[in-house]
């Protein structure tokens, strides 16, 4: 079995600022986001509000567990380290990009 090349997220970390609706919806209301691509994902609605749930200055962990199954299901370029700080760093923005 001959395995795919990877292949870089469809859109950048801040390429939701160049989108206004994503922006929007996105970046000020990131719940709205976090609850539709969840859903789309196949996964509760509600998972994002596990992060709301985490200790502050603990990595989101719906955020991070969602970007790293999206990471692996879709063959996408990157790292668990990378991941990790992405989420915990710029989680809405992580959102925005998944």
């Amino acid at each position: 079995m001959e395995e795919k090349p990877l292949t870089d997220w469809n859109s950048g970390l801040l390429d939701c600022f160049d989108d206004a609706s994503t922006l929007c919806c996105g970046y000020w209301c990131s719940s709205c986001l976090a609850k539709k691509i969840s859903t789309k994902f196949g996964e509760h609605r509600c998972l994002h509000c596990l992060d709301k749930c985490g200790y502050f200055g603990c990595v989101p962990p719906a955020a991070l567990s969602l970007r790293v199954a999206m990471r692996y299901k879709y063959g996408i370029q990157g790292s668990l380290c990378k991941d990790i700080f992405i989420s915990w760093c710029c989680t809405s923005l992580s959102w925005c990009q998944m």
